[in-house]
Parts: structure tokens; sequence; C-alpha cells
């Protein structure tokens, strides 16, 4: 069954303030897996196009993150899109690849789900997302537990 995917993203500076942010609405897709890995490869390259060179990769999809974390080549279906991602670290400096649970990937989720309803894609530089500042809020709150 094939459903509109939604791509959110939130990048946060050391302190874990926010800095950018996208919301944008992607393809069809077959499975979860497919819609994580697909906004990981568009994260990764909006933090490259904001000049960002060092970066923390966090994600809720175990899969996504542990086939991101291994530098063997992936076989699987969507293996050409963590190519692309792994092609795309080779400028930047990843500092780690987490895995997180939904709630710790709520802003993330949140602009996602925002992006479902939109016809043009949403970027936010220095500002923070509108749709996720509720999201955001709680989130500082539990930012440094």
């Amino acid at each position: 069954m094939l459903y509109w995917s939604g791509f959110g993203a939130i990048i946060r500076n050391s302190s874990g303030e926010v800095t950018a942010g996208m919301s944008l609405k992607g393809p069809y897709v077959n499975s979860s897996e497919e819609a994580e890995v697909l906004a990981c490869r568009r994260a990764v390259k909006f933090s490259r196009e904001v000049g960002f060179s060092q970066v923390i990769i966090e994600g809720d999809c175990l899969n996504v993150m542990r086939a991101l974390s291994v530098s063997t080549e992936n076989s699987s279906m969507l293996g050409h899109i963590y190519e692309d991602i792994k092609f795309n670290f080779r400028e930047m400096q990843v500092l780690s690849i987490n895995w997180v649970k939904r709630g710790g990937n709520m802003v993330a989720y949140t602009l996602a789900k925002h992006a479902r309803n939109l016809i043009n894609d949403l970027y936010w530089i220095e500002d923070t997302p509108p749709p996720a500042v509720d999201t955001l809020y709680y989130d500082s709150l539990h930012f440094n537990e």
C-alpha cells in the first residue's frame, strides 16, 4: 500500500538552539523505512546546502540508523539511497549516528506530519519553524536530561 510521505528535520547547534529546519512533502512510499531513509537523505543534503560540515544524525527508524552506521554496501532495495547518503557524508564530519525513540524525535515528526498537507516545501534558516513551536518548547524542557 502506498502512502504520501512527509519529511521534517531540525538542525541545532551544540547548545541545542535551532539553526534551521525543513518541512517538505515527499513521494509516495511503500514503507516507513523508505520514508525515513528518503527523509534522512534530504536532511543531509539540506544541512550541506546551509553550510554545516559537522553533523550528528538522529532518527527513530532503527534499520536506517544501523544501515548508515556500517561501512559495508547496502544491497537492499533501498541500498542506492543509503549509498547516496554515505556519499554525501564524505563532504561532512559525521560525529555520530544515533537511533532515538519516537519521543526523542518529535520535532522532526511534527514537521513531517505538517509536510503532508503542503503544496510548497518550507525551509527555515536561523528561525524557529512555526509548525513545531510547541514541540520545540516541550523538547527544550527535556533537552539536557
